[in-house]
């Protein structure tokens, strides 16, 4: 495996992310959208989900793409952000076509970001122009950390972030990884600065240096958010052509990624979820084992991702927590 050009989602082609935040709220939205609709499954495996439209993804539904997917802040106010993007793909004429009628699929996921320092005594729910601003800004160059869906998330002891990373296989299939971090659980060991996804960074992504020998495996975790101030959401994103039973089996390997850099995580009080896409572009070449490979790179993926979002964030005035960056660097 080797990193992809721009080492985000987006180096899967036809893909384009777009954020969107409101620095008083201390919250936001991130989308991926493809440039046509794409195949998705969903994984869950935290005990606190919050989601929007993914029974759809089951691959017994009548429903086989989706038009966008949506990361957002603002627990069950954020699943809001959905409908600001469903209005813009609407104005552009994309969804489902039913009986003349185009309803764009738009299945969403949120975390919860309520007591991290911003101002949330709001009126009007903020979250569904938020995600219409998030589709509006949607590119293949986007920006890691403070922003978007992770404008507000926290981790024990520091801010969390949005992430992602990309990997190339030999086979010319393309993996990435687009994740907000707000997890329960700690993503460095112990007191250090050393990340729990150190073994897997590539090319100094997260700052290099950290060394996996010094890790403790016996390391007990204290957490200190509280509970319910959680959730890691995720997308993994493939250019290989994949039904939605096995962009569904790869998107429950990810989860692995995620045990790797979150600890604890998957926690009763997370609501931990997986998309998985598929731009359906590239013929696995191997039906047998290159699935395999495809569920690793997207653990791989998504390790890095988390990493790489709570190495990216940026302080800012109320913040309850410390960045990375601030405690040690």
């Amino acid at each position: 495996m080797k990193v992809g050009a721009r080492n985000l989602i987006t180096d899967v082609a036809g893909l384009r992310v777009g954020n969107a935040a409101d620095a008083h709220v201390k919250s936001g939205t991130t989308v991926l959208i493809g440039d046509a609709a794409f195949t998705a499954g969903v994984h869950v495996m935290g005990g606190a989900p919050g989601t929007r439209e993914t029974d759809l993804l089951a691959p017994d539904k009548v429903v086989q793409e989706v038009d966008a997917l949506v990361l957002s802040g603002g627990s069950a106010f954020g699943l809001d952000a959905a409908s600001g993007v469903v209005d813009g793909l609407r104005a552009q004429g994309r969804g489902f076509e039913v009986g003349g009628q185009r309803v764009p699929i738009v299945p969403g996921a949120i975390l919860f970001d309520l007591l991290n320092g911003g101002n949330k005594d709001w009126i009007e729910n903020p979250y569904r122009k938020l995600g219409r601003l998030a589709l509006e800004n949607t590119g293949v160059e986007f920006t890691l950390g403070s922003h978007g869906a992770g404008a507000g998330a926290t981790v024990t002891g520091l801010k969390g972030g949005l992430g992602s990373a990309s990997v190339v296989l030999e086979c010319g299939v393309t993996v990435g990884a687009l994740v907000a971090v707000n997890a329960l659980g700690a993503v460095t060991v112990g007191e250090g600065a050393e990340f729990w996804a150190a073994p897997f960074e590539m090319d100094g992504e997260f700052g290099g240096g950290n060394v996996a020998t010094k890790y403790n495996t016996q390391h007990e975790p204290h957490p200190e958010a509280q509970l319910g101030e959680s959730t890691t959401i995720a997308i993994i994103a493939t250019d290989a052509v994949l039904t939605q039973a096995q962009a569904t089996r790869m998107a429950t390997a990810a989860h692995d990624g995620m045990a790797r850099a979150i600890v604890p995580s998957h926690t009763p009080f997370d609501g931990d979820l997986v998309f998985a896409v598929s731009t359906g572009k590239i013929d696995l070449p191997d039906p047998v084992f290159d699935p395999l490979r495809l569920g690793h790179a997207a653990a791989v993926c998504l390790s890095r991702a988390i990493a790489r979002g709570v190495y990216e964030a940026t302080g800012a005035g109320g913040d309850i927590l410390p960045t990375w960056q601030q405690k040690f660097r």
